[in-house]
């Protein structure tokens, strides 16, 4: 173990233990609320460019499993935690944390005041931070904040780079997911659902996706500002109307966009799986899984042809939308999480009934 700092912009910083690789890293700090989970976290494409606070003290505890990964390859910007454990508890576990974090080059930093940390970025909104050497001064990395030069276009750099499948027996449908870093959960959903899967680069045309022969289009979740993916929002213009689609968080803001909607950051997001969403149809409320930073204006949908579905009931944040006449659905959150008592997965039940 060696000693790692953390330097906030603000001019902030906190002496801790860094764990995972030895790296000095300049991301955005964001908090995630959620009490398990850190291997899907780590591994959740969305956090491309994020260091990521977590709020629950303990991490590491239950190690690494096979089964749970997200993605082939994590592409978490780094880990703040608490109190890093690492003499794993699970008989599931196949390696710790932490040789996860080496192998992929993702650094950590724990025995820091996660809470202190959390309060800051919630009452001054998410701010970038350097992870780096404990003998860095403030001066030194606050320069280097400085010169380092903003992430754009994230979805390029998770998304797949040529085409691939996931089928199942006695298939029913074919569904196109597009890819903007998809979580491995969402196309285990479809294929449980009997769909094959054709998972394609987010810079696919609607030409290369029609000639497929899908029944449904969905498109991911991802990371970054979704004003970035300007192929996308014209791929979901072209085909609106044709198949039947579904968004999920970056699909989501991307399907409010190509119909006339606009487009906010939040000022430090949701990310966490303790939020409550009604369905306004139904007055149903659901504790979901969310990871997003931006967000669907409300007042927006006016004069657009969007139906407004679901709301988040801490800030009333838009959760939900569709164009009734035209098969078009979306949910800021994540349906293939289903943290809470009402299961979520409903969803995609209801969109393979638009097929």
């Amino acid at each position: 173990m060696v000693n790692k700092k953390l330097i906030f912009e603000n001019g902030k910083s906190f002496l801790g233990t860094g764990f995972g690789a030895d790296v000095n890293t300049v991301k955005e700090a964001v908090f995630n609320t959620s009490m398990v989970g850190y291997q899907e976290i780590f591994s959740d494409p969305s956090y491309f460019g994020q260091i990521v606070c977590m709020t629950y003290p303990l991490i590491g505890n239950y190690g690494i499993t096979d089964e749970d990964y997200e993605t082939p390859r994590p592409f978490l910007g780094g880990f703040i935690v608490r109190e890093y454990n690492n003499s794993p508890s699970n008989y599931k576990c196949t390696k710790t944390l932490e040789e996860d974090l080496k192998e992929y080059n993702i650094p950590g930093i724990s025995f820091v005041d996660t809470r202190q940390i959390t309060k800051m970025i919630r009452d001054e909104g998410s701010i970038r931070v350097l992870l780096t050497s404990s003998d860095t001064t403030l001066d030194e990395g606050l320069s280097i904040l400085k010169k380092s030069k903003k992430i754009t276009n994230q979805t390029r750099n998770v998304s797949c780079k040529k085409k691939w499948r996931s089928c199942t027996a006695n298939f029913k449908y074919t569904v196109v997911v597009l890819d903007c870093g998809v979580k491995l959960s969402v196309i285990k959903s479809l294929v449980k659902r009997k769909c094959n899967v054709i998972v394609v680069p987010y810079n696919t045309s609607s030409e290369e996706i029609l000639k497929l022969n899908p029944n449904g289009l969905l498109i991911s979740n991802g990371p970054g500002d979704p004003r970035d993916n300007l192929k996308v929002i014209e791929v979901i213009k072209n085909l609106q109307g044709k198949i039947s689609i579904f968004g999920i968080c970056l699909g989501h803001q991307l399907i409010a966009l190509a119909n006339g909607a606009e487009i906010y950051k939040m000022k430090f997001g949701h990310h966490g799986g303790n939020h409550p969403v009604k369905e306004i149809s139904t007055d149903k409320i659901e504790i979901t899984s969310q990871n997003h930073s931006y967000a669907v204006k409300k007042e927006s949908l006016k004069n657009t042809k969007i139906f407004l579905t679901h709301v988040n009931l801490l800030d009333d944040a838009v959760e939900g939308i569709e164009i009734k006449n035209e098969n078009v659905f979306s949910v800021q959150y994540h349906p293939e999480s289903s943290p809470g008592p009402q299961d979520s997965s409903y969803l995609f039940d209801r969109f393979i009934g638009k097929l």
